[in-house]
C-alpha cells in the first residue's frame, strides 16, 4: 500500500462468536472496564474510520451507553465514513460523513481520509464485504468471557473460509485479544 495505513478490523467478541447481542445489545461490551494496551494503539494508529449505518445506528440509540456513543468511548477523534443507502437527513456531527456504493471505494475514500495512517473498519456487514473484496489487513478481536447465545455473528458467508495467520495472543484481566494479519495476503479474499 506505499504510504498508505493498514486497514484493520477491529472488534469485542463473546465466546460465542457475537459482536452484538439480541437487539444489538452492547452492554456486555462494558463488563470489564479495564484498559486493553492493544486498543490504545488502535486508537493512535487511526487516521479514519469505516463503518454501517447498523453499527452508526446502534450508537445513537435511545438510553445507549455513553461509552457506545463514540469511537473508543470518545477517546478518538477523526473522519468517519458511514457506508449507506440511507443517510440520515440531518447529521450534526461534522467529522461524520456518508458514503454509498461500492466498498472497494469507500476504503479508498476513508484511506486517503486518514492519510497514512490505519483505517480502522467497525461492524459486521462492512468488515465482511471488506473480507470479500481482500481489502482487510488485520483483524484484532477482544474476547469477553460471556456466552450471549444469540445476536450478530462476527462473520458470516458461503463458500470457502477466509484463513488467518498464527495471532498474537494476549490477556489483560479477563480480556483475551487476538491479533491476526490474513494469512494468505489477501485481506480474506477467496483464492
Amino acid at each position: 500500500m506505499g504510504d498508505m495505513g493498514k486497514v484493520r478490523w477491529h472488534t469485542t467478541l463473546s465466546v460465542d462468536g457475537f459482536v452484538a447481542g439480541p437487539g444489538d445489545a452492547m452492554d456486555w461490551v462494558f463488563a470489564f472496564p479495564h484498559p486493553i494496551p492493544e486498543a490504545d494503539e488502535v486508537i493512535e494508529c487511526t487516521g479514519a474510520i469505516l463503518s454501517g449505518r447498523r453499527t452508526y445506528d446502534v450508537g445513537r440509540e435511545p438510553g445507549q451507553r455513553a461509552e457506545a456513543a463514540g469511537p473508543f468511548g470518545g477517546g478518538w477523534t477523526g473522519p468517519q465514513f458511514v457506508l449507506t443507502h440511507r443517510p440520515p437527513a440531518d447529521e450534526p456531527d461534522p467529522s461524520i460523513m456518508f458514503v454509498s456504493g461500492d466498498i472497494r471505494n469507500a476504503v479508498s475514500t476513508a484511506l486517503a481520509a486518514a492519510r497514512g495512517r490505519d483505517l480502522l473498519v467497525l461492524g459486521s456487514t462492512v468488515a465482511s464485504q471488506c473480507v470479500e473484496h481482500g481489502l482487510i489487513d488485520e483483524l484484532l478481536v477482544h474476547i469477553v468471557p460471556v456466552l450471549l447465545g444469540a445476536g450478530v455473528r462476527l462473520f458470516e458467508r458461503d463458500g470457502a473460509p477466509a484463513w488467518l495467520g498464527t495471532p498474537e495472543v494476549s490477556t489483560t484481566g479477563a480480556i483475551t485479544t487476538l491479533w491476526f494479519s490474513f494469512a494468505d495476503g489477501t485481506g480474506g479474499a477467496a483464492a
